[in-house]
C-alpha cells in the first residue's frame, strides 16, 4: 500500500518535473556544450575546444564589462540594503496612512523595468530633465548624466592632483545614473521583506531594551539586526543574483547601449551583444558559463563570510 502511495506521489510531481527538465536543464547542458563549438547561428557547428574560453582572456571588452558589473553590485546592494531598513524600520511604527506608504513603496516593483527605465531616461536627460532642473534651483551646475563617462573618483581626486584612471576611476557619472534607477526600482521588493523580518521580531526584546535604557541606535544594532539578519543575508544574495544580470536599463536608458565608451556595458549585456549583435552564439555561451561561475562562488564567498554573523535562534 505505501508503494503505491509513494508512486501516486511521483506522478504527481512528473508534470512539473518534465517541464523543469525540458526548458530548465536541457537549454543549460545544451548552451554548456554550445560554449565549446564555434557558431554563427547560419552555418554549422565547428568545434573549438577551449577556444573560446580562451578567447576570454584576452578579451578587453569582457573585462571591462565585468568591471562595470562590480561596481554595479557593489554600489546597488548595499545602498537597497541600507535604505530598505531605514524604510522598513519607519513603517513598522504605529502611523496614520501605513498601509498607503507600503503600497506607495512597492508601486516600482510591479511596474514594468522597461517603463521605469524610459522615465529615468527622461529624469537624467541633460537639457529637459527635472533633475538638472532642480540643480539649477538650488545653484548647482547640471550634470551630463548618462553621457558622462567619467569616473566618480576620478573627479573627486583630480582636484587633489590625483588622477586615477581606467578601473580605478570608479564608476562612470553614467553608470551611477543606473546604480540611482536601480536602487529606486529594488527599494519595494527589499522594504516588504525586511517588513516581514521586523514584524517577527517578538516586542518583549525592544521593553527589555527600553528598561535597560537602550537608545534607537542601540536598540536597532544590538536586538533588531542580529534578530533579522536572515532576512538581511537573504537579500544580501538575492540582490547581488539580481544586480550582476542586469540587462534592460542598460539597453534601454543609454545611447548607444552599453555607452558612452563602455562604461554602463554591463556583463549581460555585452553577452546579448556577443550572441544577438555579431552572432558569436559559442562564444556568447562560454560568457554565460563564466557568470555562472563567478555568480555561483561570489554566493559561495557570501555564505562563507557573512552568514557566519546570522543569527537563526
Amino acid at each position: 500500500m505505501s508503494q503505491r502511495k509513494d508512486l501516486s506521489g511521483y506522478l504527481f510531481i512528473l508534470p512539473a518535473l518534465a517541464v523543469i527538465l525540458v526548458f530548465r536543464f536541457y537549454p543549460i547542458l545544451q548552451a554548456i556544450r554550445m560554449s565549446f563549438f564555434r557558431w554563427g547561428m547560419a552555418g554549422p557547428l565547428h568545434a573549438v575546444g577551449l577556444k573560446n574560453f580562451g578567447r576570454l582572456l584576452v578579451d578587453t571588452k569582457f573585462y571591462q564589462s565585468l568591471g562595470n558589473t562590480f561596481w554595479y553590485v557593489l554600489f546597488v546592494v548595499p545602498l537597497t540594503i541600507i535604505i530598505s531598513l531605514l524604510f522598513a524600520q519607519l513603517l513598522s511604527q504605529k502611523i496614520s496612512g501605513r498601509g498607503i506608504y507600503r503600497t506607495v513603496y512597492y508601486l516600482p516593483v510591479v511596474t514594468s523595468i522597461v517603463a521605469v527605465s524610459v522615465v529615468w531616461k527622461w529624469i537624467f536627460n541633460p537639457d529637459r530633465g527635472i533633475l538638472n532642473a532642480m540643480f539649477g534651483l538650488i545653484g548647482l551646475d547640471g550634470l551630463k548624466w548618462l553621457n558622462d563617462a567619467r569616473g566618480i573618483f576620478e573627479i573627486i581626486l583630480t582636484p587633489l592632483h590625483l588622477e586615477p584612471s581606467g578601473f580605478f576611476a570608479g564608476p562612470s557619472v553614467a553608470l551611477c545614473a543606473l546604480i540611482i534607477m536601480a536602487v529606486w526600482h529594488n527599494i519595494g521588493y527589499c522594504v516588504i521583506i525586511a517588513l516581514a523580518g521586523l514584524q517577527n521580531v517578538p516586542e518583549q526584546y525592544y521593553e527589555a531594551a527600553r528598561i535597560d535604557g537602550a537608545g534607537a541606535w542601540t536598540t536597532f544594532r544590538r536586538v533588531t539586526l542580529p534578530l533579522i539578519s536572515p532576512t538581511v543575508f537573504y537579500l544580501i544574495v538575492t540582490q547581488s543574483i539580481f544586480a550582476f544580470n542586469t540587462f534592460t536599463p542598460v539597453y534601454v536608458m543609454t545611447q548607444p547601449p552599453g555607452g558612452p565608451l563602455g562604461t554602463t556595458k554591463l556583463v549581460v549585456f555585452y553577452l546579448y551583444e556577443q550572441a544577438f549583435k555579431l552572432w558569436n552564439l559559442g562564444y556568447a555561451n562560454a560568457i554565460a558559463f563564466v557568470i555562472f561561475i563567478i555568480i555561483f562562488f561570489m554566493t559561495q564567498f557570501q555564505k562563507r563570510f557573512i552568514e557566519r554573523r546570522v543569527h537563526y535562534d
